[in-house]
């Protein structure tokens, strides 16, 4: 490509949320590059959980996260983990996320992300059916599990809210346990199952097949790391790690746990963390797991797919510059073999990867400071996957100049 010649839109990140920005761009009739260093859906949206988590309205802060942190991180294999030497340079944004948590603020984020899962929702459906990819849809449900009375009591409060957004679920025991998921742990006695709870056959494949979408709409790909980014009233430059550069009409900053370093760039100082993520996928023969699992006294899932049983989740608040610690994963699944007695856990594939993290669970969707024509669309944490398509129809209106169909005040880049 020639580095004189101006790109009309160049997306930084190849991960579900570039994807899915590209499509609904190139939907548009617009001219779509996107830039990445390793491919399209090859890094942390290639190994999540595979859940559309449309009922999963509760903010982080709210989740009763805050009063499991002491018990969860006196265990350095537990649900949370914070490495010792981190905790410093990850204190400021756990005092924003303690903030995030406040009973006055609770409402407003629940409304947020109720508003957001709604328009998620039907973004995707239209999308799949768009790209062809309907298929890929499973609509199995969810189960959440619980081991005692007090756990099961310690959740109601959030049933009851996810309720109030008309969110179906019914709690069950003994028998309909049981017929929900056969072969689970007698530990477990009671379960809450979501029937409108919803996963993908594999989120890499989807990613991949939603980009092949939106090539044919014309939409181009580059491999290449972008080092430093800059911009005026005119556009923006992009430089490469070779040094090249690449000048942009506008520009959609969608890389991840690295976006807040290119934002920084550019004037925005966003308060990003992130959480690192481990699972192992087991292959299809190892259970037979009708659903997903939801282990939330643990803070991890198990996901039947396609291509094998994902057993993920955990987080790790440790940065992007730490090696992996596969030890989290093997503890996960030696959880796992408890809780499904006669789960095989051989010849399983270990991974890890970045969740991009705000302290108050809600993305920054919007513009750049300044009048430049640069626009985020980072830090969905756990829900990258879930909430795409409505970032990129989002994203749409922000290049297009239209209408949103929700407020994007909470989502605002400088609201920190």
């Amino acid at each position: 490509m020639n580095s004189d010649a101006a790109i009309d839109i160049a997306i930084i990140g190849g991960g579900i949320i570039g994807i899915c920005v590209a499509a609904s761009l190139a939907e548009a009739g617009r001219d779509v590059t996107v830039f990445d260093r390793t491919g399209i859906c090859e890094e942390t949206s290639s190994g999540n959980a595979a859940a559309f988590a449309f009922s999963d309205v509760l903010p982080l802060a709210h989740k009763g996260m805050i009063r499991q942190l002491p018990k969860w991180l006196a265990d350095p294999l537990g649900p949370l983990s914070i490495p010792p030497a981190y905790l410093p340079k990850l204190l400021p944004w756990l005092i924003r996320f303690w903030r995030a948590g406040a009973p006055e603020k609770y409402e407003a984020s629940l409304a947020t992300q109720a508003g957001m899962m709604k328009l998620a929702e039907a973004e995707w459906m239209g999308l799949l059916g768009r790209s062809g990819t309907r298929s890929m849809l499973r609509e199995d449900g969810s189960l959440e599990l619980y081991e005692s009375e007090a756990e099961f009591q310690a959740g109601l409060s959030g049933w009851a809210a996810r309720e109030r957004f008309g969110i179906g679920f019914r709690h069950v025991e003994g028998e309909g346990l049981a017929t929900l998921q056969p072969g689970l742990s007698p530990r477990f006695v009671k379960g809450t199952f979501v029937p409108g709870w919803k996963t993908v056959a594999d989120p890499k494949l989807l990613g991949k097949a939603v980009w092949a979408y939106a090539q044919s709409k014309g939409a181009r790909f580059q491999m290449a790391r972008i080092d430093r980014v800059a911009a005026d009233q005119d556009g923006a430059t992009l430089t490469l790690a070779d040094g090249s550069t690449r000048r942009a009409r506008q520009l959609v900053i969608t890389a991840g746990a690295w976006s807040h370093l290119l934002a920084r760039q550019l004037g925005d100082r966003i308060p990003l963390e992130t959480e690192r993520g481990y699972n192992t996928t087991l292959p299809t023969s190892a259970f037979d797991v009708k659903r997903m699992l939801i282990f939330s006294g643990h803070g991890f899932v198990i996901t039947p797919l396609e291509t094998g049983l994902r057993v993920g989740g955990a987080v790790e608040l440790g940065g992007i510059e730490r090696p992996p610690n596969y030890a989290r994963s093997k503890a996960l699944l030696r959880k796992a073999q408890k809780f499904l007695p006669g789960l095989d856990p051989s010849g399983g594939r270990e991974w890890m990867g970045f969740r991009p993290s705000l302290p108050d669970s809600v993305p920054v969707i919007g513009k750049a400071q300044g009048s430049r024509p640069v626009v985020y669309a980072f830090g969905h944490g756990h829900l990258g996957l879930t909430q795409a398509a409505a970032t990129g129809r989002l994203i749409r209106g922000l290049v297009l100049g239209q209408t949103p169909p929700v407020d994007l005040a909470p989502f605002s880049p400088q609201r920190f």
